[in-house]
This record gives structure tokens, C-alpha cells and sequence, in this order.
């Protein structure tokens, strides 16, 4: 059933509007540079954690950021 299913985020959106790089980010949140890049290419499905800490760090909900693409 999930297979099929995509996530997709606006990593890339939020850190434009914030002016803060990959590495900015990163740092913020305690992971690696390419942690970030993988999730924003959608390669990376983050954990859970991860995600939250993003959605946290920019001050809105989870969904906000990432999205579940059928």
C-alpha cells in the first residue's frame, strides 16, 4: 500500500524565506549538511524526529513542510 506513496517537502521554500543554507539548517537542528540535502531531494524519508525538529525550528505544523504525494 505505501509503495506507491511520496513525500514531499518545502525544505527548500522555508530555508529561501529564513536566508539560511543546508548547512544553516543542519547546524540548527543537529544533523548533517547532507541529511538535509537527501531529505530535500526526497531521496531521504526523515524520521519522524527529524521532521519535527525541522517543523520545529520553523515555527509551524509537520504537514506545513511535508506533504504525502499519492
Amino acid at each position: 500500500m505505501t509503495d506507491n506513496i511520496t513525500l514531499s517537502n518545502r525544505i527548500r521554500v522555508y530555508r529561501a524565506e529564513h536566508r539560511m543554507s543546508q548547512d544553516d539548517l543542519a547546524k540548527a537542528i543537529g544533523v548533517s549538511r547532507k541529511t538535509i540535502s537527501t531529505i530535500e531531494v526526497g531521496r531521504f524519508v526523515p524520521s519522524t524526529i527529524i521532521a519535527m525538529l525541522i517543523a520545529r525550528h520553523f515555527g509551524v505544523a509537520v504537514e506545513d513542510i511535508f506533504t504525502i504525494e499519492p
